[in-house]
């Protein structure tokens, strides 16, 4: 069997040899405590310090307003609750409704501990509604918040209207960035955003290490207390993370105009490919703006479960937008929020591409899909429009 196509790069990437490299090569060189004061330690410190400028660099900030992370969901946890803890007067949260689970898990958490979070809805498209937007972002609210890009659609956010109906309201905009690294050329300087998540591992870096960067300013309340990270996130510094972090945005930023072009081109060439072999392919967001490598779809009302297996056994790894519960498959949060019915919503289908995607890859994706989607799409036609009974001369 040849090699297993992995588009699913939404979800994770393979770390880059860069990371890799430089992660092994930390282990043996700088494994002292950054924070001890002699030599070794301050070899680690110099290092540490080397990787914040290489990352800041790549994100588009300065090195002061970069705080290292385990990851995006607890940079977005400093985000919100920080918000929240450094203006007692401003106690609302405002999301989109179609934020990462783990965002609106923690919206749910807040509403019992009585904060008020609303939620500004998409349209069919998944495009925000920005006059719903302007109506719920008042002077009470502490963070608007959204992601740059729906990881199950791709859809981008628009940012820029965000940050200025916030600033309007006194308000503060994080943005969940995760899904903008090597897919755009996004920065956080630019949009207005007053913070920013990102994680290492969805830009061929290592899992386990990510950032909130602040706006320069803005004071900010720790997640965890102690004295790194200039007081803001305390905790013995993961430099092996932080290292291959460093590499991966490095071998991004080379590349970044090339492998967006490319990854656009590839996009197109599957979604072309798929909805000509099997009409009854249903593209989600096609009238938005997207990021160029997600393609987020339904082929009829196939379980997207059983589309995901059969794929799979052809050979090629994708995934679902619905959350799989032991109890079965749970709809798409975001396809309900883009008023799809449940039924549609369990039938989502994500292909992500990477960088390194090829175009004969796309080709064989193509042909799996018309080898075990196809009959899938056949019976159920059949079922649903039965020949006619013969009747008795």
């Amino acid at each position: 069997m040849s090699e297993l196509v992995y588009l699913d790069h939404n979800a994770t990437t393979e770390p880059c040899a860069e990371a890799i490299e430089e992660m092994l090569d930390s282990l043996h060189t700088v494994w002292a405590n950054p924070s001890s004061t002699h030599a070794p330690g301050q070899a680690a410190r110099r290092a540490l310090a080397d990787a914040r400028t290489r990352v800041a660099a790549f994100l588009g900030c300065q090195g002061a307003e970069l705080v290292f992370t385990s990851g995006a969901t607890e940079a977005n946890h400093m985000a919100v609750l920080g918000a929240l803890e450094r203006d007692p007067a401003r106690q609302r949260v405002v999301l989109s409704a179609v934020e990462h689970p783990g965002m609106l898990a923690l919206a749910t958490r807040l509403r019992a501990q009585g904060f008020a979070v609303d939620l500004i809805p998409v349209d069919a498209h998944g495009r925000l509604d920005l006059v719903v937007a302007n109506a719920l972002i008042r002077n009470d609210v502490a963070l608007v918040s959204v992601m740059g890009a729906n990881n199950e659609t791709g859809v981008l956010m628009p940012v820029g209207e965000l940050a200025a109906l916030a600033h309007a309201a006194g308000s503060l905009l994080h943005v969940d960035a995760t899904q903008l690294l090597g897919k755009t050329p996004a920065r956080s300087d630019a949009g207005g955003a007053d913070l920013w998540s990102v994680s290492a591992h969805k830009v061929h870096g290592p899992k386990g290490v990510g950032a909130l960067i602040v706006r320069k300013g803005l004071g900010w309340p720790p997640l965890f207390s102690g004295r790194q990270e200039r007081g803001r996130r305390g905790g013995t510094e993961n430099m092996p993370g932080i290292l291959g972090f460093a590499a991966a945005a490095e071998r991004a930023g080379r590349t970044l105009a090339h492998d967006v072009a490319h990854m656009r081109a590839l996009q197109a060439r599957l979604e072309a490919g798929l909805r000509a072999a099997l009409p009854e392919a249903h593209l989600y967001g096609a009238r938005a703006e997207r990021l160029p490598n997600t393609t987020c779809l339904r082929f009829g009302t196939l379980d997207a479960e059983q589309v995901l297996g059969k794929l799979e056994r052809a050979g090629v790894i994708a995934s679902s937008g619905a959350a799989c519960t032991a109890g079965g498959t749970q709809p798409s949060h975001v396809l309900l929020a883009m008023g799809e019915p449940a039924l549609h919503a369990r039938a989502s289908v994500r292909l992500s591409l990477g960088r390194e995607t090829s175009a004969d890859e796309i080709d064989r994706t193509i042909a799996a899909a018309v080898k075990v989607i196809g009959p899938l799409l056949e019976s159920t036609r059949e079922s649903t429009h039965p020949a006619a009974e013969s009747v008795a001369a």
